[in-house]
């Protein structure tokens, strides 16, 4: 049942997807093989664009994840006390917090004339220069909102981590970093591969965060595709757009069952 659900409801509408943007009726009204909505997708600027500011959104947000999430599990795999609670509770909080709150939120915070540039005016100092509704908006918002499951995946992972290995290496003289670098990464490496890899396919098809974060133009695939869908009424170009979305996304989704294979090898 599970398999035919997925084959179903996964599966199927890709074969679907793929077939209908190369096999469509041409200008004659006559139907057959072609690849006009890709040689126009690859071929656009505006598309380009979009297709770049949605990798650069993706990779600048991986990068942050794990730049912010790996210390916080470090700390929570090796602390002990009250404190490491209270920090997990709210590294796990984003979790609970729908994407259009956290829009709302962002605005009121970081947006123009939000808390952030009433304070700095009742003390004199100049207003920021707001990320809202440039690229940074996006990358921040969805930089937050991954936060929660990035941490957990790592967090599991560092369950792996034994501690007499590492009172092992302290013993012999290892400095922390040389414990971090060839006791605690190596370990963790699959788990690191598979958090990146679950925030990369959620950022890379997000929508509601760039939708409403991010700047009209360019705009990330998401948007890109409802719009084209719904304002342009373009729907052969909307799946050509979620056919090329689906197609970087399947690398990253390869890694992830790359590295399950190798686990279950194990």
């Amino acid at each position: 049942m599970p398999v035919f659900l997925v084959g179903w409801l996964v599966i199927w509408p890709i074969i679907s997807a793929v077939f209908r943007t190369v096999w469509h009726r041409d200008s004659q009204g006559n139907y057959g093989f072609d690849l006009s909505t890709y040689v126009f997708f690859f071929s656009d600027k505006y598309s380009l664009d979009n297709l770049s500011i949605t990798l650069w959104t993706t990779g600048v947000c991986a990068f942050l994840l794990l730049l912010v999430c790996l210390p916080i599990a470090l700390y929570l795999r090796f602390s002990e006390g009250r404190l490491p609670a209270y920090v997990q509770g709210l590294a796990i909080f984003p979790m609970f917090v729908p994407s259009i709150i956290l829009s709302y939120a962002f605005i009121r915070v970081l947006g123009p004339n939000g808390m952030v540039d009433l304070l700095l005016n009742a003390v004199g100092l100049p207003k920021i220069r707001t990320p809202y509704l440039t690229p940074w908006g996006p990358v921040i918002g969805l930089v937050w909102d991954n936060i929660p499951l990035t941490v957990l995946i790592l967090l599991s992972g560092l369950g792996n981590v034994a501690n007499q290995s590492i009172e092992a290496a302290r013993d012999v003289g290892a400095k922390r970093f040389q414990v971090l670098w060839h006791i605690i990464l190596p370990r963790i490496s699959n788990s690191i591969l598979v958090a990146l890899s679950f925030s990369v396919l959620g950022i890379f098809s997000a929508f509601t965060l760039p939708y409403v974060l991010g700047p009209a133009a360019p705009e990330m695939m998401g948007p890109f595709m409802q719009r084209t869908f719904r304002d342009l009424n373009d729907p052969l170009s909307a799946i050509t757009q979620a056919v090329v979305t689906f197609s970087f996304c399947i690398v990253f989704g390869l890694f992830y069952v790359r590295s399950v294979a190798r686990n279950q090898g194990k």
